[in-house]
Formats: structure tokens, C-alpha cells, sequence
């Protein structure tokens, strides 16, 4: 049974080493140039360097996004960029446009991907842009299962899935909103994700949502139960969405799914349950599995803002750990107190849980609450622990 990669998104830095040391096969990043995520702590042409070293020292790859439609003045710096790509030994460009795709096949030999925002929903289209220079093509997340099986069966290229994370509630993510509200363009990196702000509805002049606010965005999406099927089906990529979220979810969400693909590849039953739980760890929205089943319903959409309930169990992430005193040295993230549980989640053991026990600030005064986020402490620990483990809070 071929194994597909798992491919994880990444905001920063600290996020692509998070992802990829807690089990991801490639990294999609966005440069600071031509990228649909203005907001995100993107990459500079230094960074994508680090970032493809640190990749390639693992043996797995670093995927830039190039996904705007740019207007003509957008288009001027696009060649050089490219090339400024390819000299840092990217191993793939996600594209959305014809003309950045025609620009990279024209003067580099970057591998090229379709971004989803091409609406790809069948293999003629998929092969079009195969004899157009593409290796693989993002699919549509409108394609439901049962319409993937024989587009893949025909396809000529690779595909790649979406698995996980936020759902555009426009088509193929491909929405005016944002364009017509704020002036910030979507298709150009600046959507302000009008779709969830807080809305009145009014019929007739009257207030028909008078006890909550209402919004258009779709749940999340959430496919643990889908996984074999793609896998069955000879999906080429698995694509977590998310370089906007925290380390804890890049963590949780992409260690669930290499656990999961890992189970059912090597012929191990996989615990849905289990699996369900842990990708709950992570999640501050409702989700649901999008198209998989086919046309979504009101069960898929995202109306009441107040589901929203962010976590607050990623408490720490370690820096440090010392041999000789069973000391590790970690940076605070969220509220908690001497004599709490704490679960150690990490790339490279089973979760394991301690009580927080001798807490102190990095000079050696005692701390009985945490409560001041990137702080850095220490406390005892009962177990070696390394970089990069998480610390989660043990909810009672």
C-alpha cells in the first residue's frame, strides 16, 4: 500500500521545525512576495534558505506558495523571485495562476503545483494543466469521494487532498467579500475573512438573529475517518491548512494524522477514537468532513460565532533539559500552577504525565503560578524530556 505524504503548513520558522519533527513528509511556506497569506509571519529569501536546509537535512521538502492572480503591476519582480527560488533548491511552487505557472516553466525547472483556487473537479482539467508544465494539482475541496475515485483512476498527474483545517465558505476559496468590504483583496493576499465577522439578519425590518450574532463561514475541516479511503483511492498528498495557527495545533494535528496514515499503511487497525480525541486537543472550532460525503449541509456551516472556544492546554514548550539535576527549562504559554498535571507531547516517545513540581524563573526565584506568556522557567521533571516537547495541561 503506497504511502502518501503528509504535507503541514507553516507560518514562521519555529512552526516548519514543528511540523516537520512531529511527522510531516513537506512543508508548504508562503515567501513575502506573491503569497495569499499577507498576514502570516512570512519568508524571507534567507529564510527559505535555512528552511530548505533544515527540510532537506531530513529528507523531506519545502513547498512555496506563489498563489496570487496578479494584475499586470504585480507581475514585475515575478521572474527574478522564481529564480531566487530555484537557487535555493525549493522542491516545489504551488501556483494559482496561468502566468505564474507559464513564468516558472519558461525560465526556471521548478516543480510546479496547482493551488485548489484552479477549481480543479475532474481529469481533464487536471490533465490540461499537465501538458501545461504541472506535476500535481491541488483538488478542488468541492470534490467529494465518491467523485475522486475515477478522477484519480484517469488523472495523469499527482494529487493532493485537502484534510484538515479552515474551510473557505466561497467556492474553491475564490471570494469577493473581503474585496467589496474592506478593499483588501483575497485573491491578492489580504482577505480580512469577512465570512466570520458578526452579522445581523433582518426580515422586513425585523431582527431575526436577536439572541446571537451571525456569521457565513463553513466549519472546519476534519477527515480522521476518511484517511483510508484516500489512502485506498492512491491520493499522492494529504494537506493540512493552517500557517496561521499556533505550534500546538501544527503539532497535534500533524503527529494525529503521521500516526494515523502510519496505522493504516503498515496494516495496524487504526483507534478512530482515540485519534478523534487527540485532534480535539487542538481544535477551537466546530468541524465537520466538508464535501467528502458530497453536498454539504447546514450540519457543515459555521453560523453561531459562540462554538468558538480556544484551548488553553498548550501551557509551555521546552527549551531545555538537564541531565544532572532532572531540570528542564521551558517558555510559558498559557496559565498554570505549581501542583497541576502536565502531559509531555512529543515527536519521539508516547504522552507521558507529571506534576509540576519546583517551579522557578531562569534566576532561581520560586513561582507558584505561571502566568505571564514567553516567560521563561524551569521546574523539575521526572523524566528526560527535549527540545521542541510540548507541554499540555491535563484537563480534569
Amino acid at each position: 500500500m503506497k504511502k502518501p505524504e503528509l504535507l503541514a503548513p507553516a507560518g514562521d520558522m519555529e512552526k516548519l521545525k514543528i511540523a516537520l519533527m512531529y511527522g510531516a513528509d513537506a512543508v508548504f511556506i508562503g515567501g513575502k512576495a506573491f503569497s495569499l497569506r499577507a498576514r502570516a509571519s512570512n519568508f524571507g529569501l534567507d529564510d527559505i534558505e535555512e528552511a530548505v536546509k533544515f527540510a532537506h537535512a531530513r529528507e523531506k521538502k519545502i513547498y512555496i506558495t506563489v498563489n496570487i492572480y496578479p494584475h499586470e503591476e504585480d507581475l514585475e519582480g515575478l521572474t527574478d523571485y522564481l529564480k531566487a527560488l530555484e537557487a535555493r533548491n525549493v522542491d516545489a511552487i504551488i501556483v494559482a495562476s496561468h502566468a505564474v505557472l507559464r513564468a516558472a516553466k519558461m525560465h526556471t525547472n521548478l516543480e510546479v503545483h496547482i493551488s485548489t483556487q484552479q477549481s480543479v473537479t475532474n481529469h481533464l482539467a487536471a490533465d490540461f494543466l499537465k501538458d501545461c508544465g504541472a506535476e500535481r494539482i491541488v483538488l478542488a475541496r468541492e470534490v467529494s469521494l465518491d467523485e475522486l475515485r475515477p478522477l484519480a483512476k484517469k488523472a495523469s498527474t499527482e494529487l493532493e487532498v485537502f484534510i484538515h483545517g479552515g474551510m473557505c465558505v466561497s467556492y474553491s476559496g475564490k471570494c469577493t467579500l473581503s474585496n467589496t468590504m474592506t478593499d483588501r483583496d483575497a485573491n491578492r493576499g489580504g482577505c480580512a475573512h469577512s465570512c466570520r465577522w458578526h452579522y445581523d439578519l433582518f426580515k422586513d425590518n425585523e431582527l431575526l438573529n436577536k439572541n446571537e450574532p451571525f456569521a457565513m463561514a463553513s466549519k472546519d475541516l476534519e477527515t480522521v475517518q476518511h484517511i483510508s479511503s484516500l489512502i485506498d483511492i492512491g491520493v499522492d498528498s494529504l494537506k493540512i491548512e493552517g500557517r496561521m495557527k499556533s505550534i500546538h495545533y501544527i503539532a497535534t494535528v500533524v503527529n494525529t494524522y503521521r500516526r494515523l496514515i502510519d496505522d493504516i499503511t503498515e496494516n495496524i487497525e487504526p483507534n478512530i477514537p482515540h485519534y478523534l480525541l487527540d485532534i480535539k486537543k487542538a481544535e477551537n472550532r466546530l468541524t465537520s468532513d466538508g464535501f467528502m460525503r458530497g453536498m454539504t449541509s447546514i450540519e457543515q456551516q459555521l453560523y453561531n460565532m459562540r462554538s468558538e472556544q480556544p484551548t488553553q492546554a498548550f501551557v509551555g514548550i521546552v527549551k531545555d533539559y538537564d541531565d544532572a539535576s532532572n531540570t528542564l527549562t521551558f517558555e510559558q504559554r498559557n496559565y498554570f500552577a505549581e501542583g497541576d498535571m502536565l502531559e509531555r507531547f512529543s515527536p519521539s516517545g508516547e504522552a507521558l504525565t507529571f506534576q509540576v513540581r519546583n517551579m522557578k524563573t531562569i534566576d532561581g526565584e520560586k513561582v507558584a503560578v505561571a502566568r505571564h506568556p514567553k516567560q521563561m522557567l524551569t521546574m523539575d521533571a521526572p523524566f528526560e524530556m527535549g527540545p521542541y516537547d510540548i507541554l499540555r495541561k491535563v484537563q480534569s
